[in-house]
């Protein structure tokens, strides 16, 4: 079969697009059209361990890492999960060792479950959009009713149970007015970790070209530098922010960890409920389906033609602007799914995010160099690593 030739990272879909909560902005939960003749959108037994053998032979590294998305896996129930773990176990090799991610609203977190995660060491991506309404504003169940209460309730029992928890916060039109609110917030109640997701919905009929829920790229950018600014006086070595982190990496000589902002990508794949492969989340749709595990091993999809050229299109596609910009190093571009603006001389391809990102990566870059030039000073005969980490927690 073959091991994959660089490191990947698959989000697996186990119960599809399906969830229980409808919030406004989720790209996913339409995903269930692909399939309008299925019953059950919940991964045969016989699918998930033919995937946990593959994706165990396709992994080079010492430790095997695995990312539990939907939808809502949770739905599932308890048990599915424990049978995912048994499954592992059975088919680990003795000198490997397994991470189990998972990516959940944190509505269906029970004791139950929040013991099984910090028993079997689960890092838990938790999605919250900030203080009860800013998050409720968007994240509602599938009868209209705000879902905040219980997800924090989620968020608390993960807590007490010590499961490291990931902090997944979208930024949209009406939350990016309240950094402050939002950071503070995240302080009070513990966050150690935090991911900021700028909400982008392409709309071309739409004057603007995006929907009203879109974060603007500008606001996107002082939503940033106003968190940067307080983060960095009060809360160095105390919080961790996925992005700032990313800037940071360019000055100390390191890779991007996160798949947006490096020079390629597709290493990210999906592997739907039934085995279907797609190059990447968001792009789950029919012109990016390169096959089913079940006929095409996991490994020979990940070095596919199709797969390459796909995250190769990333930088060969990257406008001129682009390639002459001050933060390009940092940016790369950003995700191609944001990619459908036009550059100041009139070139296609230009993330709509590209104003933020310049205003947030040129505000903190100065800084960033500072403490690399003085940490190259100080351990002058020190090679920096780089470590590797997983995307989504």
């Amino acid at each position: 079969m073959g091991k994959a030739s660089r490191i990947f990272q698959v989000f697996v879909k186990p119960t599809g697009a399906l969830c229980n909560l409808d919030c406004h902005y989720c790209y996913y939960l339409k995903k269930n059209r692909l399939y309008p003749d299925t019953e059950s959108f919940r991964m045969p037994e016989i699918i998930l361990e033919e995937y946990i053998v593959q994706h165990i032979e396709a992994s080079g590294e010492p430790v095997i890492r695995f990312s539990w998305h939907g939808g809502e896996p949770t739905l599932l129930g308890l048990d599915y999960f424990r049978k995912i773990v048994a499954l592992q176990q059975k088919l680990l090799p003795g000198n490997r060792e397994i991470f189990n991610g998972i990516q959940t609203n944190g509505t269906l977190l029970d004791e139950e479950w929040c013991r099984f995660l910090a028993a079997e060491k689960f890092y838990v991506g938790l999605s919250l959009d900030g203080p009860r309404e800013l998050h409720d504003r968007f994240r509602r169940s599938r009868a209209g009713k705000p879902s905040f209460a219980q997800t924090i309730r989620g968020y608390n029992r993960l807590q007490h149970h010590g499961v490291k928890i990931d902090i997944l916060c979208v930024v949209n039109n009406y939350n990016v007015q309240y950094p402050e609110e939002i950071y503070r917030f995240f302080k009070q109640i513990g966050v150690q970790y935090v991911s900021f997701l700028p909400l982008v919905e392409s709309e071309p009929e739409r004057a603007t070209g995006v929907s009203q829920r879109t974060v603007p790229s500008k606001a996107f950018g002082d939503f940033l530098c106003s968190i940067y600014d307080e983060w960095v006086n009060q809360d160095i070595g105390k919080i961790k922010i996925q992005i700032f982190e990313e800037a940071a990496r360019t000055a100390f000589g390191l890779d991007h960890s996160l798949c947006i902002f490096r020079k390629t990508c597709g290493d990210i794949p999906v592997v739907e409920h039934n085995g279907d492969f797609y190059s990447c989340d968001h792009f789950v749709d029919v012109d990016h389906h390169l096959g089913n595990i079940i006929e095409i091993p996991l490994g020979e999809l990940l070095e596919s033609p199709a797969q390459r050229a796909f995250g190769q299109a990333k930088l060969d596609r990257l406008p001129c602007y682009c390639q002459q910009c001050d933060v390009r190093d940092i940016c790369n571009g950003g995700c191609p799914k944001n990619r459908f603006i036009k550059t100041p001389d009139g070139e296609l391809g230009l993330n709509y995010l590209c104003q933020g990102y310049k205003r947030f990566f040129t505000h903190c870059k100065p800084f960033v160099d500072e403490v690399a030039a003085q940490w190259r000073r100080e351990n002058p005969k020190t090679q920096i690593r780089n470590p590797k980490r997983s995307d989504s927690y």
